[in-house]
């Protein structure tokens, strides 16, 4: 997205985004490539001035000789991706694509389990956000058969619907779809509902990326971003 092809590369900053906090850790830490999951330019704009957020970054990034790359949806779909690295720190075994056509999503087994234990079990494994864990569905109902998405996942409700899931996981989800989804689940013993922070699940994958990535360039240091980049700083609970 930014940077010349044939810059010198000794040292890469992996994060979920681009935001100043984390272009100004590569820029201290010495890193000449900041890689995220999500695209610093993900949705057009029509100026680069620096009084606006994207033009402040991407002027701050060309200053520091800093490039940055972003692998999106070809690190979702990616062999140890984005939704197989969610799969495997929640334990999910047999995984297979949930949606064929296109490779996105995992679903998979595991031990059989309730609703609010396994919502418990994920809480304890992803980074604490200020959103914590939504669970739509009987605190008692029984889990085996588990899918998900990484990021957000509305659009793959329906898909979701069809696979003979007991558990769907995915982010962002809105009212109305998640409703929608819930109240039809009551009709057909449909899967219950899990929304997890969209930046607490992507940021699973950094790791399995680093480690990958340090096979292929061993003379590079690869190293993961220790901060936040969830938008919400705190819940108040009524």
């Amino acid at each position: 997205m930014i940077g010349n092809p044939d810059q010198q590369v000794q040292k890469v900053l992996l994060s979920v985004d681009v935001t100043a906090d984390v272009l100004e850790q590569a820029v201290s830490e010495g890193a000449q490539l900041l890689l995220t999951h999500h695209p610093l330019l993900l949705r057009p704009v029509h100026e680069l001035g620096e009084l606006t957020l994207k033009g402040n970054l991407v002027s701050k990034a060309i200053r520091s000789n800093l490039a940055i790359f972003s692998a999106h949806t070809n690190a979702d779909i990616a062999v140890d991706g984005v939704s197989q690295s969610i799969a495997k720190l929640f334990g999910l075994t047999n995984t297979s694509a949930l949606d064929t056509t296109s490779g996105h999503g995992i679903a998979g087994d595991v031990d059989e389990t309730t609703l609010i234990e396994f919502a418990r079990k994920i809480a304890k494994l992803l980074p604490s956000t200020a959103q914590g864990i939504k669970v739509a569905g009987s605190s008692d109902r029984k889990i085996s058969r588990v899918g998900l998405v990484g990021g957000a996942g509305d659009s793959f409700l329906p898909i979701a619907a069809q696979s003979g899931l007991d558990l769907f996981i995915t982010s962002d989800l809105r009212h109305h779809p998640a409703q929608d989804f819930s109240e039809q689940a009551k009709l057909v013993n449909g899967p219950a509902l899990i929304d997890i922070s969209h930046w607490a699940a992507e940021w699973v994958w950094l790791d399995s990326a680093a480690k990958q990535l340090s096979r292929l360039h061993p003379e590079v240091d690869f190293v993961v971003s220790d901060l936040r980049t969830d938008p919400w700083d705190f819940a108040v609970m009524q």
